[in-house]
């Protein structure tokens, strides 16, 4: 019955057109909790605003001392340090060069993981002995992966591939991992 009412009340407001502030807050806001601030709506009204609002819980599931809080999913310094050399995709192949508009291969490596935070050596050579040892099957996204008995080096970008710059007159580019014989690979 009460249901009923407060339709009834709702569209005749509605069809009058003189839907005010109290009319607002009897139809659609319940009582206000005792933790609760007032706003006020120029032309409208004022009206009593929880401090917070409770997420319902989720049938079946409890959590001690309440639900958490949403927390944004962090990248590894690995996948930080490969998304700035995937941002160089096509960047020329220079030599010596460790950017930022040109890489020759350590060079790139050095360049992106210094982009997420951490100084690595700058040879191939000397990279492949930094870090941790991690096998071909374990390889995680930002991993150095060292080629050719350690003369060369490129990131692990996922699905068998690395970024790497490669030679003189070649980009900044993705290939196979297969590609080059692989002496071995590094996590940091």
């Amino acid at each position: 019955m009460a249901s009923n009412t407060v339709k009834r009340q709702a569209r005749r407001a509605v069809a009058a057109g003189a839907v005010g502030a109290a009319t607002i807050g009897a139809i659609l806001l319940p009582a206000a909790p005792a933790s609760a601030q007032p706003v006020t709506i120029p032309g409208v009204g004022t009206f009593e605003v929880p401090n917070e609002i409770q997420i319902p819980a989720i049938p079946g599931i409890e959590l001690p001392g309440g639900p958490l809080p949403f927390v944004a999913p962090q990248k590894s310094l690995g996948e930080v340090a490969l998304d700035a050399a995937m941002s160089k995709l096509g960047a020329p192949y220079v030599y010596g060069a460790a950017g930022p508009n040109a890489f020759d291969c350590s060079g790139l490596v050095q360049w992106a993981y210094r982009e997420a935070g951490m100084d690595l050596p700058r040879t191939s050579g000397a990279q492949l002995n930094a870090g941790a040892p991690v096998s071909l099957d374990a390889l995680q996204p930002g991993d150095l992966v060292s080629f050719y008995g350690g003369g060369h080096s490129g990131l692990y970008a996922g699905d068998g591939n690395v970024v790497h710059a490669s030679t003189s007159g070649t980009p900044v580019m993705i290939a196979p991992i297969s590609s080059m014989p692989v002496t071995g690979a590094r996590h940091f």
